[in-house]
């Protein structure tokens, strides 16, 4: 079957083409700076063990015009995956949120379109970008079943207790004000993987997704019962750009005492707090450099990063009343060294007891980073939420046929 995995961005388009059922794409692209004086397209294609680059330069105006290149490249002569755009068989699209519409992967039907179109109040800066993804994909794979596959349905299994905030319950059940939390497709997809690799279906796991973004989940049994990000990305860990938990009346003294509007608030917890608001530096390879230094203020901002996934992890082995494993993921948990060692410091009154030379070790395969009697499990696990959309989408047009 020929699964495109696509995700829109308000000025990007990502995507991945699979041949299922082999799981490794034998194409990739970012399409980037949609709207801009000059965008640039990077297409990977993987033939015959070999892999070709082409990048390009050039002006698209939007995002059916960026869809368009795409299409172009998948059939090129020389470098072509397909003859036809109408070859592909199904479309899957990454939506960030899915509130309590959805909790499973849908196939997209006028309705669920337009049920998306109004979550974009929950999501002003995904789920627009997305709409038009699906809208550009439904013109240029036209002959697709298209399929979306939400960041926010792995946490769906969360229990009231868990999702409820503690306000007049009209803003729950008249507006949607509740724990939806974010990351679920990787979330899900490597809480299988460690499953899998434990041979315990009913592994207690706590997942540690850090990236710009970052955010942790408790799963028991596969299902997520306590997730760290809230209605939307900015609640929980310490992120890139994003502050994470914060008193809220540290909103109320911006606004009242230091003059700030409600847009100057927004944009500094989301776009200039977090490392970057701590460290000049958004990048956490530029923090660990500044560490390394002796600069003070990284290695505090260094610390509380490390501090506020702990305090989780506490949290969540409470809330799982036990633990098998703790698992590391995304760009930052699979490769900084440094962040796993100082999580997993001091934590042996819970069991978890990291080897420091297999924590330096990088590989691309789940690893075990924790001594041989540690109680609790240590694992590094590579996400691909592309990987997991193209099994879901497959799974779902198995099940119609």
């Amino acid at each position: 079957m020929n699964i495109f995995v696509v995700n829109c961005g308000s000025s990007s388009i990502k995507y991945q083409f699979f041949k299922w059922p082999s799981e490794s794409p034998i194409c990739t692209g970012l399409v980037e700076r949609i709207g801009l004086d000059i965008s640039a397209i990077t297409h990977k294609v993987y033939l015959n063990g070999e892999e070709k680059v082409i990048k390009r330069t050039l002006e698209l105006p939007d995002h059916e015009a960026g869809m368009q290149e795409v299409g172009h490249l998948l059939t090129a002569p020389e470098i072509g995956v397909i003859q036809d755009p109408e070859e592909i068989e199904a479309v899957g699209h990454r939506i960030v949120h899915g509130g309590e519409s959805f909790s499973t992967t849908t196939v997209v039907t006028p309705e669920v379109k337009e049920e998306i179109k109004k979550l974009s109040a929950l999501a002003p800066l995904h789920n627009p970008a997305h709409y038009v993804g699906i809208t550009v994909a439904q013109k240029i794979f036209s002959k697709a079943t298209q399929i979306v596959v939400f960041d926010t349905a792995f946490h769906q299994t969360m229990p009231a207790k868990a999702y409820r905030y503690a306000i007049p319950g009209k803003f729950y059940t008249d507006h949607g004000i509740r724990v939806y939390g974010f990351h679920g497709t990787s979330h899900k997809y490597v809480s299988e993987q460690a499953i899998a690799y434990l041979q315990k279906p009913d592994a207690k796991i706590i997942t540690i997704h850090l990236g710009n973004g970052c955010s942790m989940a408790a799963v028991d049994g596969g299902k997520c019962v306590d997730t760290s990000m809230g209605l939307g990305p900015l609640d929980g860990l310490i992120m890139g750009t994003r502050c994470g938990n914060i008193d809220a009346s540290v909103v109320f003294y911006l606004v009242s005492q230091l003059g700030y509007d409600i847009e100057q608030v927004d944009t500094l917890f989301n776009k200039r707090s977090g490392m970057l608001g701590l460290t000049g530096n958004s990048d956490m390879r530029d923090v660990e450099d500044a560490v390394k230094r002796g600069e003070e203020n990284a290695v505090l901002a260094h610390d509380m990063y490390a501090y506020r996934i702990k305090k989780y992890i506490g949290a969540y082995a409470a809330a799982l009343n036990g633990l098998d494993a703790i698992v590391f993921t995304a760009g930052v948990g699979e490769n900084a060294a440094d962040v796993r060692e100082t999580v997993c410091q001091e934590m042996e009154f819970l069991g978890i007891k990291m080897d420091e030379e297999k924590n330096k070790v990088r590989a691309s395969v789940i690893r075990e980073i924790n001594t041989p009697d540690s109680k609790v499990k240590v694992l590094v696990v590579p996400t691909n939420e592309e990987l997991e959309i193209a099994k879901e989408c497959f799974e779902l047009m198995e099940t119609q046929k």
